[in-house]
């Protein structure tokens, strides 16, 4: 296999995420350590929508729906997360610290994407 993509790590993160919780830029990030979050952002405008990668899992530090422009509707991203039983008002979730998933936590520093 190739050495893979820098966007190829953040969909492997991002694929991990449980349904009905949510983490952001920033953790995905830092789990990575490598680029800054701004970057997981645009990997994660490279995604499409069915290509397996549940970008509305992912938010900005203060669990805004902040890339809730780069779905097919503005209003995709938070029928998603809601589907899932997380609730949003006024483009937030709700307790999110509740539903947050850090990934440092749940993959570990021994975890292999591949």
């Amino acid at each position: 296999m190739a050495t893979p993509t820098y966007y190829d790590l953040v969909y492997a993160v991002v694929k991990q995420i449980p349904r009905r919780r949510v983490t952001n830029y920033g953790a995905i990030a830092d789990f990575l350590a490598l680029g800054a979050s701004r970057m997981v952002g645009w990997a994660l405008n490279n995604s499409v929508l069915g290509d397996g990668v549940p970008a509305h899992r992912v938010l900005n530090r203060k669990g805004e729906l902040s890339g809730r422009h780069h779905f097919a509707t503005p209003t995709l991203m938070q029928e998603l997360l809601e589907a899932e039983g997380v609730r949003v008002e006024n483009d937030r979730v709700v307790d999110f610290d509740k539903h947050f998933w850090s990934p440092a936590q749940a993959l570990g520093e021994n975890w292999e994407p591949f």
